[in-house]
This record gives structure tokens, C-alpha cells and sequence, in this order.
């Protein structure tokens, strides 16, 4: 078996507006499985653009599985499933190197990772070991075996999913497996209307059978490139700087977001801002993503944990204390003036 050649280069962005038809494709075929849930279903999709990882988790039968299935058939590439269990081996995960007897040489067997999509179900129930394996593919795209690098295709991403309620038999993801995931969001329960379409529709047949791909790899790379391409005003990059700072100064955390989430919250916004038809990031972007890129990454004190504060909670008070940036030139923006005015500021120059 050979290894999957990996290192595709980007092709050339997209206009802005034939982005958001491609986009918009991929989300209405993931709502044929998925109803009622627009929301995480874009914010899923954004988090593949920005060339991050996703974690679901949420309590079992919302759709966890099927969303992360849904999004990997909705893109025509390489998917591989991984069931984690406590006897999966970081070899199952990675490859292994087995010695062939006919030309007396070691040959490289690719493990799960080895595809665009990896779907990882149930991450928190493989021994830390195994876990690990994944850290180092999930940051730098590429898997070290007795000493050889291979890297990893593009794109690549991870979504796994984890039950937050049951703890038996399960491992906890470390902090440093935690902050590889670019976002953490929860499925939730469906309207009672979306519930009731979903017995006529699941009712007879599973509709992810029938799922079939809008896009393909070279499209999402250039999807890529697309959001790749997109604005950032300076007092947007400090508002980030800003809002990840405030992590670390909560006096109700003990450990605050690490720079890789600054990282991740700019470059998720740069994806929700084209998935929106712009080709610049609002404030609005960072404060809507601040809770589903840093709350899984914050730890908060014991006096917090005794109080219930959630780390979901704690974000976002910090995000309603935090003033929004405003050019120095300007007065502050004050909800309620014109939006036009606001959405200049952050506009890139125009020639």
C-alpha cells in the first residue's frame, strides 16, 4: 500500500460571491441530514476553511456522528472513520512499518489519518497514548514513524466527538489535545418542529445513504485560498489580542487561551466573514466565535467550579465586558448608528 501523496498546493481564491453559492451548497446538503441546525452546521464548515479541527460534544443521540459523516460526504475526498476504543494502539491511528520478506525491506503502512477527513468517534475513550498520536498531525500535518515524516493531505481536518455526561471508561483530553481543536460545539436537542420532520424523513430510511458530494478537494482548497485572502483590519487583530488576553486576567480562570487560540479565533473569523459574502472580519465574528474557540481551552479556579460557572459562561461575560475597538479617529461605535459606517471602518482600502 503506498503512502497518499500529500502538499497540494492551493489553487487561486475565489470571487467573494461564488464562495458563498459553493459554501452555501455544501450547508443545504448537510441540512438534508441534519435539520434545523444552520448554525453549527455553517460554524462546522467554517471551522474546515479556517484549516482547523472540530470537536462535538454533546450528550448521545443529538446527531454528533451523523453531522460529522454528513460533512465528510458532502466533499468528494478521502474519509476514514476511527472508532476510538481503549484497545485502539496509536499504530492504528498513525501506520506502522512492517518488514517484507520479498525485498527484505521495511514498508509503511498508513494508518486512519491518512485521508482529508478523519471522523473520530468517541475520542475520549482511547488511552492517552493513542490520543497523542494524534497531537502532532493535528498541529504540523504530518506523521513521524521510526524516524520518517509523511506529510498529510490537503485539506486535512479532524472532527471528533465525545459524550460529556458518561465518564465510565473514558479519558479526559489533555489541555494540549484540547487546544489542537480549533472549536468545540454542541449538536443540542432539535425544535419540536425540526424533531417531527425528522420522523418522516429518518422514519423510513437513513438520509445520509443518500448523501451525495456538491464539492470536491480542489474546490476546498481553493475555498481556502479564499478565506486565506480575507481582511483584517489592525484594530480587529488587537481586539483578538484583547479578548484572548482577557482569559488570561480573569481572576475566575486559572489558566487562560494560549496564543494558538488568537490564532484560531482570527483565522475561524476570516471564515465566517466570507461564509457571510464579506471579504473582511467584523468584531461581530470575534465576539460570535469567542465561546466555541476558547471556552474548551480555559480552566476555571476551584471557587469558580463550586459556583457552576461554566467556562461557556465565563467567555462570554468576558465578551460583554470587553469594548468593542473603534478607529481613534472615530468616536466609538454605538449600537444603533449606521452599520454601513461601522462595516467601512473594517473594510480593506480600495483602489
Amino acid at each position: 500500500m503506498t503512502v497518499p501523496q500529500s502538499g497540494q498546493e492551493l489553487g487561486g481564491p475565489l470571487p467573494i460571491d461564488e464562495f458563498r453559492a459553493r459554501s452555501e451548497q455544501i450547508v443545504d446538503n448537510i441540512e438534508q441530514v441534519i435539520e434545523g441546525k444552520t448554525a453549527t452546521v455553517r460554524l462546522a464548515l467554517a471551522v474546515l476553511l479556517a484549516e482547523g479541527h472540530l470537536l462535538i460534544e454533546d450528550v448521545p443521540g443529538v446527531g454528533k456522528t451523523k453531522l460529522a459523516k454528513a460533512l465528510a460526504r458532502s466533499i468528494d475526498c478521502s474519509v476514514r472513520r476511527i472508532q476510538f476504543t481503549p484497545d485502539l494502539l496509536p499504530s492504528d491511528v498513525t501506520g506502522v512499518s512492517v518488514y517484507n520478506q520479498d525485498n527484505h525491506e521495511f514498508e509503511f503502512k498508513p494508518g486512519a489519518v491518512f485521508a482529508n477527513l478523519v471522523v473520530g468517534d468517541e475520542i475520549n475513550r482511547a488511552s492517552p497514548k493513542t490520543q497523542a498520536a494524534l497531537l502532532e498531525c493535528m498541529e504540523e500535518r504530518q506523521v513521524t514513524v521510526d524516524g520518517t515524516t509523511y506529510e498529510l493531505q490537503v485539506p486535512f481536518m479532524v472532527i471528533s466527538t465525545q459524550n460529556p455526561v458518561e465518564m465510565e471508561g473514558t479519558y479526559p483530553l489533555p489541555e494540549a489535545q484540547l487546544d489542537r481543536f480549533t472549536a468545540r460545539i454542541a449538536v443540542g436537542y432539535p425544535h419540536s418542529g425540526a424533531e417531527l420532520a425528522m420522523l418522516d424523513v429518518h422514519g423510513a430510511h437513513d438520509p445520509l445513504h443518500n448523501l451525495k458530494p456538491v464539492s470536491d478537494a480542489e474546490t476546498v482548497r481553493r475555498l481556502i485560498a479564499t478565506v486565506r485572502e480575507v481582511h483584517v483590519a489592525d484594530e480587529v487583530k488587537q481586539y483578538a489580542v484583547n479578548l484572548v488576553n482577557a482569559t488570561r486576567e480573569a481572576p475566575e480562570l486559572r489558566l487562560g487561551a494560549s496564543p494558538r487560540a488568537t490564532l484560531h479565533l482570527l483565522r475561524t473569523a476570516k471564515a465566517i466573514a466570507a461564509l457571510e459574502g464579506r471579504d473582511y472580519v467584523l468584531p461581530d465574528d470575534l465576539q460570535a466565535l469567542a465561546v466555541p474557540v476558547l471556552a474548551h481551552r480555559i480552566i476555571p479556579t476551584a471557587d469558580a467550579q463550586l459556583s457552576r460557572r461554566t467556562t461557556d459562561a465565563i467567555v462570554a461575560d468576558l465578551v460583554h465586558r470587553l469594548p468593542l475597538p473603534h478607529d481613534r479617529s472615530r468616536p466609538p461605535y454605538e449600537r444603533g448608528t449606521d452599520r454601513a459606517e461601522y462595516h467601512h471602518q473594517y473594510q480593506p482600502r480600495r483602489r
